[in-house]
């Protein structure tokens, strides 16, 4: 009997270990970015079009539902992405910054653009991203935003936790990347 109560109870437990699966895409439920341990908060898949772009997972210290709380969790944080096709170095940034431009105003993005720029010049070095390539966008409370790419750091990290959260609203601000996604980025069903 209590092997029976065992095994129901852990077959109860696996579910919630399981990591999240976005288009063949795994996202573990748990990460350690620099010496922090993070949760999945959520995931999803960005489409242009009929497009999949990319897959993308959303790490917290600890989960968070809105879109303020995530921006502004402290600790450390990391935005997970898989290319699901091509992409060129140049199509990938070049969206992330017209993201960037539509979630703040004039003033912040002038404040920000000197870590706009080392972003960039950073991600067209890396060049071509093919299909399946990981891009992680670390937030490390004692080093600043680092981009990594297959594993790899590049460039130098960005200081200042401002680029991180300009970063965020990229697809967690009031005009996101995808709508859809802000939600399942926020943990809520899609």
């Amino acid at each position: 009997m209590k092997n029976a109560i065992a095994i129901l109870l852990l077959a109860f437990a696996l579910p919630a270990l399981a990591a999240l699966d976005i288009a063949g895409v795994k996202f573990d439920d748990k990460v350690k970015v620099g010496a922090g341990d993070t949760v999945i908060n959520g995931a999803g898949m960005r489409k242009r079009a009929f497009f999949k772009v990319y897959a993308i997972g959303l790490y917290l210290p600890q989960k968070a539902t809105s879109a303020a709380e995530a921006i502004n969790a402290k600790g450390a944080k990391r935005i997970a992405i898989v290319t699901l096709r091509d992409l060129t170095a140049e199509q990938f940034v070049d969206a992330l910054i017209e993201a960037l431009k539509n979630n703040h105003d004039e003033a912040t993005l002038k404040s920000l653009q000197p870590k706009i720029d080392q972003f960039r010049s950073t991600m067209l070095a890396i060049g071509n991203a093919p299909e399946k390539s990981v891009v992680n966008l670390d937030w490390l409370p004692d080093n600043g935003t680092r981009l990594s790419f297959n594993g790899t750091a590049k460039g130098t990290d960005i200081p200042g936790e401002d680029f991180y959260r300009a970063l965020l609203r990229i697809w967690l601000g009031d005009k996101p990347a995808q709508d859809d996604l802000k939600e399942l980025l926020l943990g809520k069903a899609g």
